[in-house]
């Protein structure tokens, strides 16, 4: 009885422990929906405790085996959910012992209660309460852990728009202002964790002849490299775009909520006698979820790559990808309490990175220390989780030969 009662017990306080903090702080309503239920299951073992002690002892209540029964039968299947979640997801050896050894317990207090002979008053209703009970239980787990995380993904809409271009007073330079719209339709907010605009200016020089089909095959060799995908033209000869402006267009670690709308202006300034003959612009975000994840502020400076001594992973420095890179990091927080209990502390490290030919930004959640470079099914498993999406656009490309012309 002892037994019985110290795994009922013990199963009470940790279910009301993740059951509390999911009801008040988890980040979806399914989160505060399972909340609600392990508080529920907490609540039927606790009774199921005091009616193990009644049935035992003081026989003053003629249903206390049934209720003993009921939250054995709780606690086991709770905590059998509860170990293949921690197992599947959990980075502690603890938790999974813990509750694999609840589970056993439980099953074990199963068995024990069932065997004293307890009389069930209309046992068809209590085997229909039971069994509709662990149908809920199944169905909140299956909805929260299998079907939430591949639901299909939102993202806002990110749009660029170039103005006039302007001539300084001594007409020898220009600026083009570029307007940037940042539209979230969708019925979720997102973290901004980083966001970058570039600008390419870009020679075209047109040959006096048509160009062969074998210079055709050679353009479109460079199409491997995704910042040279030029059209395949008869005239006109693409040369590799040069970087002439990049910087981020909105504030590091700051949001979007649903159905708001964000809007700002750059402006590229080049010389008149430029001898580019195009100039293309590009902007992008790197994005979080808001049900996925909660950041905690502040999304700080980390580290620069070009720098000696700093902390960043070998594949940030890579002399091979011509980048140079700015990187930041915040702590981030589960969605719901199970996982914040269960997993390591995990961050977010957002990578701003800049070239001859481009920039771009990137983030990646993982262990501190363990900021790899993730790719194929780790990264789409990263992604689901986390909610991390990049929302790209451009190029839109404009001809400088009318502002040229008016030096």
């Amino acid at each position: 009885m002892a037994v019985i009662l110290l795994i009922l017990l013990m199963t009470t306080l940790l279910l009301g422990r993740f059951g509390l903090d999911d009801f008040i702080h988890a980040l979806t309503f399914p989160g505060r929906i399972t909340g609600a239920v392990l508080i529920s299951v907490a609540l039927t073992t606790l009774l199921g405790a005091a009616a193990v002690l009644d049935h035992w002892f003081w026989r003053s209540f003629p249903y206390s085996g049934v209720v003993a029964l009921i939250g054995a039968f709780a606690a086991f299947l709770t905590n059998t959910l509860l170990l293949v979640e921690i197992a599947k997801d959990g980075d502690s050896p603890i938790y999974p012992a813990l509750f694999g050894a609840l589970a056993a317990g439980s099953a074990w207090a199963v068995f024990a209660v069932w065997r004293t002979s307890i009389v069930i008053p209309a046992p068809k209703r209590v085997a229909a309460a039971l069994i509709i009970s662990s149908v809920i239980a199944i169905a909140n787990f299956g909805y929260q852990k299998l079907y939430q995380p591949y639901q299909r993904q939102t993202r806002p809409l990110l749009k660029l728009s170039m103005g006039q271009p302007v001539l300084s007073q001594d007409r020898k330079a220009f600026a083009i202002p570029v307007d940037i719209t940042f539209e979230n339709h969708g019925d979720v907010g997102f973290y901004v964790l980083g966001t970058e605009f570039h600008a390419m200016a870009e020679r075209v020089p047109l040959s006096p002849t048509d160009r062969l089909r074998q210079q055709w095959r050679s353009d479109a060799e460079q199409w491997t490299d995704p910042q040279e995908v030029n059209p395949l033209s008869r005239r006109e000869i693409h040369q590799p775009g040069q970087l002439v402006e990049a910087q981020p267009w909105m504030p590091y670690g700051g949001w979007i909520e649903s159905s708001d709308v964000f809007t700002t202006r750059v402006v590229v300034q080049l010389p008149i006698d430029t001898p580019y003959d195009q100039v293309a612009v590009y902007a992008s975000a790197s994005l979080a979820r808001k049900d996925r994840l909660d950041l905690e502020p502040p999304l700080q400076f980390k580290a620069y790559s070009w720098k000696e001594n700093s902390k960043v992973p070998a594949w940030v420095k890579d002399p091979k990808s011509g980048l140079d890179t700015i990187v930041y990091q915040a702590r981030v927080h589960e969605n719901n309490a199970i996982d914040e209990h269960t997993r390591d502390p995990r961050y977010v490290s957002v990578y701003w990175q800049f070239g001859a030919h481009g920039s771009n930004v990137a983030s990646s959640v993982a262990r501190n220390g363990e900021d790899n470079h993730p790719t194929g099914q780790e990264l789409r498993d990263l992604r689901s989780r986390y909610g991390l999406a990049d929302v790209i656009t451009g190029p839109i490309k404009r001809t400088l030969w009318d502002i040229k012309s008016k030096r």
